[in-house]
């Protein structure tokens, strides 16, 4: 009995130790328990998870904009104010501990969680990969893809509410598969590789939810840990073959010659771009964990949007109005293809597709190691801890106005209405470690949406909408569409 109070009051004084705040750093927020500290936050599911992160952004907010909390012994900063998370980002480029811990296996080296010097090398070298011309290649991909969930949406056509994202995930992952890829992966493959992908991500989220499972001495003898495994398996195997297919292509075949398997031109794809990088410049691993890096980034993020900026769209009749308006002068009345001049002219389509990333932010926050002291505006974040930059709390920082709370896309069109400060909108992520791929993904959805409401009018309620956190903010129910097919209204 003596020995398990002097444990208990060991471990107490230990506790009251290890959180003890220096008189420059955030403050804690209220509530930490003795040896777990705020873990139990967390605990449930992906629902407690996204309505924990805006309580914790909303007690940031209201303290200065910069908190502190803790999961057990480790402990994280919150950060919600534009500029100090811009100077965090561009100061510490090492992404937080667990970020890269949870998804090694899967994406080792590539550029999301990869160490910051190896992130350094290869965002220098995959930048001409998403050039404009490169991206350009890819518009007849588009196109075509847009014109495929045209033909499977007409069968839900005047038969009530129904779940439009199970056909934009699928549509999207497709795109991603034809422009990294291209047609070396067969649709065996391609739905292995889907089913694994989603499986693998769903792995990790059930991971953070299990506080214990975080040391990796212990997560290794999970069931979690095993279903992972076979996931990746999968999904190695999958790249790959790829990537042995891409090999035996480049010898038999000059790439000036290269033709699709119809006998069309064939652009170049993503593998066919990190290829040529060659010579030592990087690994069949390293190509590997870039590819599956550009897969999930790639396709994910962009559905999301497009799922939301759907259910927003028919929410808001004025604003799906304008945006038939605006498609029908740029496109003629036509159904026609769009085209690269077609992109810029799209104003109001692009600030929907913005103000539907401020005002559901995709990726709500991103992590950073704090690998040296930062001084914000008015505390000190101490080297050795972890970082949440709060982008959802960004977006929803008074500097946007009196109705930030409110979903206007007209804000975009006139820079008075919107905020002085280029660090408040962060969509895609902000620093130098941003997104790479922020231009696919605008033409991508610009070129689906553009297709999609020039052939049906959508109708849906946002208000319904209940979401939940994994790996990003998601629909979980009240999210469905009716749509009615323009050539018979």
């Amino acid at each position: 009995m003596l020995a398990l109070v002097l444990l208990l009051v060991m471990s107490l004084l230990y506790w009251s130790w290890y959180t003890r705040r220096r008189s420059d750093e955030p403050p804690v927020l209220p509530g930490a328990w003795p040896l777990i500290g705020h873990a139990y936050l967390f605990i449930g599911d992906e629902l407690n998870f996204w309505k924990q992160l805006q309580y914790i952004t909303s007690e940031c907010m209201n303290n200065g904009h910069a908190m502190s909390y803790y999961a057990g012994p480790y402990k994280f900063y919150v950060v919600s104010d534009p500029d100090d998370a811009y100077k965090v980002s561009n100061t510490c480029f090492e992404k937080d501990q667990f970020s890269h811990e949870f998804t090694k296996e899967l994406l080792g080296d590539g550029l999301l969680f990869s160490a910051a010097s190896t992130w350094k090398r290869h965002r220098k070298l995959i930048n001409p990969s998403f050039n404009q011309q490169i991206l350009d290649g890819f518009i007849p991909i588009f196109n075509k893809q847009a014109r495929r969930i045209i033909s499977q949406l007409q069968v839900e056509v005047d038969k009530g509410s129904f779940d439009h994202s199970q056909y934009v995930r699928q549509n999207f992952m497709e795109t991603i598969c034809l422009t990294a890829l291209d047609d070396s992966i067969d649709a065996d493959e391609a739905v292995s590789y889907v089913k694994s992908f989603e499986t693998y991500m769903n792995c990790n989220i059930c991971r953070f939810h299990r506080v214990w499972l975080y040391p990796e001495q212990l997560y290794k003898f999970s069931n979690i840990k095993k279903r992972q495994d076979k996931c990746v398996e999968v999904l190695h195997r999958v790249c790959d073959s790829v990537l042995q297919k891409k090999r035996a292509q480049r010898k038999q075949t000059k790439s000036s010659e290269w033709k699709d398997k119809n006998g069309g031109a064939k652009p170049k794809v993503f593998m066919d771009l990190l290829m040529e990088l060659d010579e030592g410049q990087l690994t069949d691993r390293e190509i590997r964990d870039e590819m599956n890096t550009i897969i999930m980034a790639g396709h994910d993020t962009s559905a999301n949007v497009t799922i939301f900026a759907m259910v927003l769209i028919g929410s808001h009749p004025p604003v799906q109005a304008k945006i038939y308006e605006e498609l029908q002068e740029v496109f003629g009345g036509t159904d026609r293809d769009i085209e690269k001049q077609d992109f810029s002219r799209l104003v109001y389509l692009e600030a929907v597709l913005k103000e539907t990333m401020r005002y559901y932010v995709m990726a709500p926050f991103v992590g950073r190691y704090i690998d040296q002291d930062v001084k914000l505006k008015n505390c000190t974040l101490k080297a050795g801890n972890n970082c949440m930059l709060l982008l959802y709390g960004i977006h929803r920082n008074p500097m946007w106005g009196p109705d930030v709370n409110e979903f206007r896309p007209e804000r975009w069109l006139d820079p008075a209405t919107l905020p002085k400060n280029p660090n408040a909108f962060v969509g895609f992520s902000l620093g130098k470690r941003n997104c790479i791929g922020k231009a696919y993904a605008m033409m991508s959805m610009k070129a689906l949406l553009s297709h999609v409401l020039r052939r049906y009018r959508l109708r849906a309620d946002h208000r319904q909408l209940v979401l939940k956190l994994d790996v990003l903010l998601k629909p979980v129910t009240g999210h469905f569409v009716s749509i009615q097919d323009r050539l018979n209204i």
